[in-house]
């Protein structure tokens, strides 16, 4: 039998969605058709961003091609330091592949902190390999004269599944609320419960066409559903808008415990792996012995994740402090890039470019 072998663009998902972005503002009357064709494609195929985002619109990246400045010195220094946060978090995230792919290569074979450890490796791999790819971008578009929006902040740090959206992949959540979300209907004429799990379908379908990314979908969407129903419920409705410490910690511990959840789905080769995971990371007095240094691998791995959310936290909120420190800031770069050199892979693709 012949089959069939697709070449398919680089980068195709992205620009199609720019470009999706383009024709609809222009029909909605949101932005005024350009008559310039190369302008057009070179906002379209803008390189640094262009293979894993941010997801660019057209109204934000069409005047900046209009008019290219040369960025400020300060502007710069702030590229540099965002390339380098971003080859740390790659380089993290590489490290944390190992344990990832043990776990969800073994399934059965591990014990149940094993597991737990592999699902986090996978989630701080996606997260650091993600990121790292776009704060790269994003510091690399600086240096050329261009200002692309933010498109993480601080993810794991969200108190329940719709704040998370708010910082996962901002460029891509927006899209999906503005273009698609909006255009089903948005909240109105009672169909937001649908129009959710539409939302989130065809966003776990953009990833890839299997059976997981399907499920992956469906399970954010169901978790969003729920959220919206507690809010509206008076029972929560104080437990939600409480500031109390300890109410915030529970909120964050169920939300962390369920994005979990949602990226075995995103990882297994298929369902019955994912539900063969999500039994094993439930198992309690797992008959599975400990592998070497296994508390150890799990201790750093928790560490590094909270490390990274607590860099980024700081290069959004205070980078401008450490900017203003010629010498820390120089030292900051070279060390950082060095130490990426000597521990990294080169060879190591990101895992974005899959989807």
């Amino acid at each position: 039998m012949e089959t069939l072998s697709w070449v398919l663009p680089v980068g195709i998902s992205f620009y199609t969605f720019q470009s999706l972005s383009y024709t609809i503002d222009v029909y909605r009357g949101d932005l005024k058709p350009r008559k310039g064709l190369v302008e057009f494609i070179a906002a379209l195929s803008f390189f640094p961003q262009l293979v894993a985002g941010p997801i660019l619109r057209a109204k934000h990246i069409l005047p900046q091609m209009h008019k290219i400045s040369l960025p400020k010195w300060d502007e710069a220094k702030h590229g540099f330091l965002l390339i380098t946060v971003g080859l740390i978090k790659k380089t993290g995230a590489d490290i944390l592949a190992i344990p990832a792919d043990k776990a969800f290569a073994a399934q059965e074979s591990l014990s149940t902190l094993e597991m737990w450890t592999g699902v986090l490796a996978f989630a701080g791999q996606i997260y650091g390999d993600f990121s790292g790819y776009t704060d790269m971008a994003i510091g690399l578009a600086i240096l050329l004269g261009f200002n692309i929006p933010l498109n993480f902040r601080v993810p794991y740090f969200a108190l329940s599944p719709v704040d998370f959206w708010r910082r996962w992949h901002i460029s891509l959540s927006s899209w999906l609320k503005d273009y698609l979300y909006i255009s089903l209907g948005g909240n109105r004429f009672n169909q937001r419960t649908r129009n959710i799990f539409i939302t989130m379908l065809l966003g776990g379908l953009w990833h890839g066409a299997a059976w997981t990314f399907v499920a992956w979908g469906a399970f954010h969407g169901a978790i969003i559903t729920l959220t919206h129903y507690l809010a509206s419920q008076p029972l929560f409705t104080r437990f939600n808008h409480s500031n109390r410490f300890t109410t915030r910690l529970l909120k964050w511990a169920v939300t962390f415990y369920l994005i979990l959840l949602g990226w075995v789905f995103f990882r297994a080769s298929d369902m019955h792996s994912a539900v063969t995971i999500i039994g094993n990371l439930h198992t309690i007095g797992s008959a599975t012995e400990l592998g070497a240094h296994a508390w150890l691998i799990f201790a750093l791995t928790t560490v590094w994740v909270l490390l990274v959310h607590v860099m980024d936290h700081y290069v959004i909120k205070s980078a401008n402090k450490l900017e203003n420190k010629n010498g820390l800031f120089w030292l900051v770069i070279i060390v950082g890039q060095a130490l990426c050199l000597l521990i990294g892979e080169p060879s190591n693709e990101f895992i974005y470019f899959q989807f």
